[in-house]
């Protein structure tokens, strides 16, 4: 372990590094008809823009990774510093001054796929893919959707039978974000189908170049295309690159799915709507004068600032080193909430301008977030996946009741 630094001295240090690669972020004050005529939850990008703005995140995080800022909270041994969570949190803040590439493109890797490996993964994984995700030397998604499984993680059908020491996997998956850039994937897979459906699942790292691997990418209603549908044709992995027991996968994708929900929660459990924008919309097309629409948009800023502080009370668990809990599920349900109850409040706003691009800045533009917003209801798990979670495991109340064959495929 590494000698720890004083928290002022490690500021300092941090600050030193951000002047020398980075430029100060100036404020910005939003202006009606200036800047980016976008409003979406996620930015749609070009083929080119995502390969050049990819590259771009790459170089930075090597470059932060050697200045021994790429995993501040990380064990020695793979290349981070060992160091408490409070440093973590303060270079958080201090690079929040600096204008740096969007680490959005590596989230799922870094915040969902890299955790589970350091917790379930083998010593030559963690040895051969921990460092190599926080340097940005390889891309990791997260492959657990199906089309026929539905919001039922334990519905999955994608097999892995055992041979020697490989398996040979074959399935398909679906609404699988950056797989058409990713280097490996966490990918789930049906083992023992003959057991209950929570049992006989594992969970594994494939290399997405493998031979047998498809992606194809799903054009949205949104017009991008960030998800894909990922097929898989007989594609051995080395039994060294299984996460966890065999037919105990269910208790490893816990393990990503708590880290993904505080991941989204963190995002956009409230704080993340630009309410400038949302305001000056209404007051551009005279409506603030309206008690209704006044009320709804104060609705939506009321909402959006509990569910932050909500949220902030979370992770504050979580940076005191605390397994993500199933309290976050109450941050992601109220991000789909707060997304909502925006699209409710800009449909009422524009009426027609939403459905039809007339040019006018500020206007069309709004349909993105409106056409994104239903997918908030899948991603991360379902509302009534959600709400299941925050029934049962946070208010402890009765469980659902479920069929005598509930649980078996």
């Amino acid at each position: 372990m590494t000698e720890t630094p004083a928290l002022d001295e490690f500021a300092d240090e941090a600050r030193r590094f951000l002047d020398r690669h980075a430029d100060r972020r100036t404020a910005e004050e939003f202006v009606w008809g200036e800047g980016a005529d976008s409003a979406g939850i996620l930015e749609e990008k070009e083929a080119d823009q995502e390969r050049v703005e990819l590259e771009a995140v790459k170089n930075w995080r090597a470059t932060l990774f050697d200045a021994g800022f790429g995993w501040i909270t990380g064990p020695t041994r793979y290349g981070g510093r060992q160091l408490p969570d409070e440093y973590e949190r303060t270079y958080r803040s201090i690079e929040a001054e600096y204008d740096v590439p969007s680490q959005a493109m590596i989230g799922i890797g870094l915040g969902m796929v890299a955790p589970t490996i350091l917790a379930h993964g083998t010593d030559e994984v963690k040895d051969s893919y921990l460092r190599a995700l926080y340097r940005g030397e390889i891309i990791a998604c997260q492959l657990f959707s199906e089309p026929v499984a539905g919001s039922d993680l334990a519905g999955i059908q994608t097999r892995a039978i055992r041979d020697g020491d490989e398996w040979i996997v074959t399935g398909q998956k679906v609404w699988t974000s950056g797989a058409h850039y990713s280097d490996i994937g966490e990918i789930i897979t049906r083992t023992s189908p003959d057991k209950p459906k929570h049992k006989g699942m594992t969970m594994f790292l494939v290399d997405m170049k493998e031979p047998g691997v498809e992606s194809r990418p799903l054009r949205q209603m949104t017009g991008g295309a960030s998800f894909n549908e990922v097929f898989f044709d007989e594609v051995r992995i080395p039994d060294s690159h299984r996460l966890g027991d065999v037919d105990e996968g269910w208790t490893v994708a816990l393990t990503t799915l708590m880290n993904e929900r505080a991941s989204i929660g963190a995002k956009g459990g409230g704080g993340s709507l630009d309410m400038d924008r949302l305001i000056e919309t209404a007051r551009h097309y005279g409506d603030t004068g309206d008690p209704v629409v006044r009320q709804r948009l104060a609705d939506v800023w009321i909402n959006n600032e509990v569910a932050r502080l909500t949220n902030l009370r979370a992770l504050s668990k979580i940076e005191a080193g605390e397994l993500p809990g199933p309290e976050m599920s109450i941050a992601k349900l109220a991000l789909t909430a707060n997304f909502q109850r925006t699209s409710a409040v800009v449909s009422e706003v524009l009426g027609p301008r939403l459905a039809a691009d007339t040019g006018e800045w500020g206007s069309y533009a709004w349909s993105e977030l409106v056409n994104g917003a239903p997918g908030l209801r899948v991603a991360g798990g379902t509302d009534e996946v959600m709400r299941n979670i925050v029934g049962e495991r946070v208010l402890g109340l009765p469980k659902e009741p479920r069929g005598e064959d509930e649980g078996r495929r």
